[in-house]
C-alpha cells in the first residue's frame, strides 16, 4: 500500500478515541426509554403523589404499571426526555468556538468534564430529588453531546486520508448506533433497567468520557488546524507523519497552503457571515438539507416509539423487537462503512432515501414488522451516517466550524420537533402517519439527485467547484429560509 495512504496505528487510535464521544452520544439517546416506568414511580414518590413505600416492580406488577400517571409526573418525565435535545440545540452553536479555541483534541478533552458531571448527577439520583437530579444530568449531557457530535466528525474529517475519509467518517454513526444498542441491552429489567440499578444505568452514560480522557492526550492534533488556523507548519508536518507514517507530505502541505491563502483572503467566517454569504450558500443549502433529510425521514419516530408500534402490531415481547431494530441498525452501519468509499456518498444516500420511501408506504398498507426492519436498514446505508461527515467535506477550513455548528443545530432541532410532535401527528393521521414521511422522503430523494455532489476522492477545492456546478434554480429551501431568519434574529 502506498505510504501516506495506509491506516497507521496512531490514526486508528485517534479515530477510536474520538468516536468514544459518539458512543456516549448514542448511549445517552437510547438509555432513557427502557426504565421509564420505574423512574416515573420514583418521581411520583419524590413529588408526593405516590405513597412512600418500597417499589418491588417485577413481571407480576402489572397493576402498578397500569396505574394512571399523575400529570406532574408526566410533565417532569417529558422534561427529562426533551431537555437532552434542548441542551444539544444550544451547545451546537458553540462547536466552532470550542474547536478553534485550543484545537480539536483539547476541545474534546475540555467538554468531557460536562459528561462526567452529568453522569455523576444521574448516578446519585436517589440521594436527593430524582426528578431534579435526572433532569439536570440530562441537560448537561445534552449540552455535552451537542458539542461532541460536532467536534468528532470535524476531527475525523481533518485527519482521515482521502481514500478512507468516508469509511472513517461513518464510524461516528457506527459508534452512535452501537451506543443505542448497548443502552437497550443494559436497560433490560433483569440487568440494569430495574428499581435498584436504574441510576447506574443512566450514570454509565458518562463512562466513555473517562476512557476518552485517558486516550486523547496520546492523539495528534489535526494537521489542518495546526497549519491553516495556527500557521504552525512544522507541527503540522509532525502530525502528518504521526498519522500517516513516514512519507513525503509535500502534496498535503501544498493543499493546506492553498487553502490557507484562500481563508486569509476572507474575513472571519462566523455563523452569521456564513448564512449571509452567497459564496457558501450552495454548500450550506446542501449540508442543511442533508441533515433535514436524516431527521425528517421519520427514523426517530421508529427509534422513540418502536416499542409502542410493535405492541400495536401484536408483538408479544416488543422490547426484544426493539433490540432487534438496534442490532440491524448496527449491522447496516457496518455495511455503510464498507461501501461508502466504493459506491460513494451520493449513491448510498439515494438508495437509502428511496428505499425508506417505499418502506414508509408499506407501513401504511399494513406490512409493519418487515417494513420497519427494512426502513432501518436503508437508513443506515446512507441517510444515517453520511450527513454527519459530508458537512466537513463540503466546506474548507475557514467556514467548516460554523457550518458544522449550523448543521448540528438543524439536526438537534429537527430531532426535538419529531420527538415532541409524532404522538400528536399519529393521533391525527392514524395508520396514514407514515404517508407524510413518504412524501418528505420522496422530496429529499429528488433533491439529492439534483443537488448533492459526489465528494468521494475529491479535495475540498474540487468539492466546492462541483457544488457550484450543480446549482439549479428550481428549488427553494424552506428550512434554509427559516434558519436564515432565526440566525438573523439571534445575531441582531
Amino acid at each position: 500500500m502506498e505510504s501516506g495512504k495506509q491506516l497507521t496505528g496512531t490514526l486508528t487510535l485517534a479515530v477510536f478515541s474520538a468516536v468514544l464521544g459518539s458512543l456516549q452520544f448514542g448511549y445517552s439517546l437510547g438509555v432513557i426509554n427502557a426504565p421509564q416506568k420505574v423512574i416515573e414511580q420514583h418521581y411520583g414518590r419524590s413529588l408526593g403523589v405516590l405513597p412512600e413505600e418500597p417499589l418491588l416492580l417485577s413481571e407480576n406488577s402489572t397493576e402498578t404499571e397500569k396505574q394512571e400517571v399523575h400529570p406532574s409526573v408526566v410533565m417532569y418525565w417529558s422534561l427529562s426526555v426533551s431537555i437532552f435535545s434542548i441542551g444539544g440545540m444550544v451547545s451546537s452553536f458553540l462547536v466552532g468556538f470550542i474547536g478553534d479555541l485550543r484545537g480539536r483534541v483539547k476541545g474534546m478533552l475540555m467538554v468531557n468534564v460536562l459528561a462526567v458531571i452529568a453522569g455523576l448527577l444521574m448516578v446519585m439520583a436517589k440521594m436527593w430529588k430524582p426528578h431534579v437530579m435526572v433532569i439536570a444530568g440530562r441537560c448537561v449531557m445534552g449540552f455535552y453531546c451537542g458539542l461532541s457530535s460536532g467536534l468528532v466528525p470535524m476531527y475525523i474529517g481533518e485527519i482521515a486520508p482521502m481514500a478512507y475519509r468516508g469509511a472513517l467518517g461513518t464510524l461516528h454513526q457506527l459508534a452512535t448506533v452501537t451506543g443505542i444498542l448497548l443502552s437497550q441491552v443494559l436497560g433490560l429489567e433483569f440487568l440494569l433497567g430495574n428499581d435498584y440499578y436504574w441510576p447506574l444505568l443512566l450514570g454509565l452514560s458518562g463512562a466513555p468520557a473517562v476512557l476518552q480522557s485517558l486516550l486523547l492526550p496520546l492523539c495528534p492534533e489535526s494537521p489542518r488546524y495546526l497549519y491553516i488556523k495556527r500557521g504552525m507548519v512544522e507541527e503540522a508536518k509532525k502530525s502528518l507523519h504521526r498519522l500517516k507514517g513516514q512519507y513525503d507530505p509535500s502534496a498535503d502541505l501544498e493543499e493546506m497552503r492553498r487553502e490557507k491563502e484562500e481563508v486569509e483572503k476572507e474575513a472571519q467566517v462566523s455563523i452569521a457571515v456564513l448564512v449571509r454569504s452567497s459564496l457558501y450558500r450552495q454548500q450550506l443549502f446542501v449540508a442543511l438539507m442533508m441533515h433535514f433529510s436524516q431527521q425528517l425521514s421519520g427514523i426517530n419516530a421508529i427509534f422513540y416509539y418502536s416499542t409502542a408500534i410493535f405492541e400495536k402490531a401484536g408483538v408479544t415481547q416488543p422490547v426484544y423487537a426493539t433490540i432487534g431494530v438496534g442490532v440491524l441498525n448496527t449491522v447496516f452501519t457496518m455495511v455503510s462503512v464498507a461501501l461508502v468509499d466504493r459506491a460513494g456518498r451520493r449513491t448510498l444516500t439515494l438508495i437509502g432515501l428511496g428505499g425508506m420511501c417505499i418502506c414508509a408506504v408499506s407501513m401504511t398498507v399494513g406490512l409493519v414488522m418487515s417494513a420497519i426492519f427494512l426502513f432501518v436498514c436503508f437508513f443506515e446505508i446512507g441517510p444515517g451516517p453520511i450527513p454527519w461527515f459530508i458537512v466537513a467535506e463540503l466546506f474548507s477550513q475557514g467556514p467548516r466550524p460554523a457550518a458544522l455548528a449550523l448543521a448540528g443545530c438543524t439536526n438537534w432541532t429537527s430531532n426535538f420537533i419529531i420527538g415532541m410532535t409524532f404522538p400528536y401527528i399519529e393521533a391525527l393521521c392514524g395508520s396514514y402517519v407514515f404517508i407524510l414521511f413518504a412524501v418528505l422522503l420522496f422530496g429529499f430523494t429528488v433533491f439529492t439527485y439534483l443537488r448533492v455532489p459526489e465528494t468521494k476522492g475529491k479535495t475540498f477545492e474540487e468539492i466546492a467547484a462541483v457544488t457550484i456546478v450543480r446549482k439549479t434554480g428550481g428549488f427553494v429551501s424552506l428550512g434554509y429560509i427559516i434558519l436564515f431568519y432565526h440566525v438573523q434574529c439571534v445575531t441582531d
